[in-house]
């Protein structure tokens, strides 16, 4: 009975050390993985905050928690499963629905910038495709919509990232990996998020303390730089934001097209970015990544450009005639 019960707990020491391997691996492809997608993760944090931009501050976190939760449920719900079963069952298709994606950024964008450009058109724009009302509830309801849209295609790029980094494995390890990048990945975006929102909050409580240490005079003049400068800061984001969501889907672009056999842009791409790095040897990586998303960032513009009007005149006109054919729709 001794032998049994010794040779039992030898069973579950094993066991136990090979669980903690397997957390080990899992966590070490996922640090991995997750460094891989960084370069999304980054654009993903300086797209959102401009989402919150023109809100009152009582809903800024309440707005970035929607936001959050349904970017969470993009991920585990809908891309980690679908992720799984294209990798699986049709590979194939992950190119083409990226691009897919990528146009949707690039059309997005560029919106964005034409409505900065042509303010007329673009509201005459958004009335076509039907911008809503405009009470705050419905602004808000419109926003953090888009903002989840956005995200999925930001969190689709970034799983397929993490998937493609993954070495060989179970179904299971591949799975555990993508779980905990997303999950990773959205409360390091979103609570980064959260405190560049919050910080004019921060700045206001800093100016306000009345003590009269020396330590209270400095925090009172870093909270009025801080009051003063969010708005800003918050704007550039903004303008970042949005030229990261044009490059980035350039970029989805671009690279699509080196999948299908037509690399000619890529390497015009990747070349012009070696010259221009090797004239600047001392910051060579920086200067190739601001060539590369320069041009993928024309790229998008011109596709963007090239969907403002398709979207106007061909597809907001059929959807909303398939509005009409449904039933209780007017």
């Amino acid at each position: 009975m001794s032998l049994g019960l010794i040779a039992l707990l030898d069973d579950i020491a094993g066991l136990a050390k090979l669980a903690a391997a397997s957390l080990d691996d899992v966590a070490g492809q996922a640090a991995k993985a997750g460094a891989k997608a960084a370069g999304v993760v980054i654009d993903d944090a300086a797209v959102t905050p401009r989402y919150v931009v023109g809100f009152s501050a009582d809903r800024e976190l309440p707005i970035v928690a929607r936001i959050a939760t349904g970017s969470l449920r993009n991920k585990l719900l809908f891309l980690l499963p679908g992720a799984l079963a294209l990798s699986a069952f049709a590979p194939w298709a992950i190119t083409p629905l990226l691009m897919l994606g990528g146009a949707y950024l690039c059309y997005e964008g560029t919106e964005k910038v034409y409505e900065a450009l042509f303010p007329h058109q673009a509201h005459a724009h958004e009335e076509t495709v039907g911008a809503g009302d405009g009470s705050a509830r419905a602004l808000e309801d419109r926003r953090v919509a888009g903002a989840i849209k956005t995200d999925f295609i930001l969190s689709a790029e970034i799983m397929a990232i993490t998937l493609a980094a993954i070495p060989e494995g179970t179904f299971w390890t591949k799975a555990a990996v993508l779980a905990v990048v997303a999950i990773g990945i959205t409360a390091a975006v979103y609570g980064a998020v959260a405190l560049i929102v919050k910080a004019d909050d921060a700045g206001v409580a800093l100016a306000s303390n009345t003590s009269r240490s020396s330590l209270a005079a400095l925090g009172r003049g870093i909270g009025r730089a801080v009051v003063k400068g969010m708005p800003v800061f918050l704007k550039l984001l903004a303008i970042v934001g949005t030229a990261a969501m044009i490059w980035v889907g350039g970029g989805i672009l671009v690279h699509g097209l080196e999948t299908y056999g037509l690399p000619a842009l890529g390497h015009a791409i990747h070349d012009a970015a070696a010259a221009a790095g090797a004239m600047i040897p001392a910051a060579s990586g920086f200067v190739e990544w601001l060539v590369t998303a320069a041009a993928s960032g024309v790229v998008g513009l011109l596709v963007g450009g090239l969907l403002i009007p398709v979207t106007s005149y061909v597809l907001a006109p059929a959807w909303q005639g398939l509005s009409r054919l449904r039933p209780g729709v007017a």
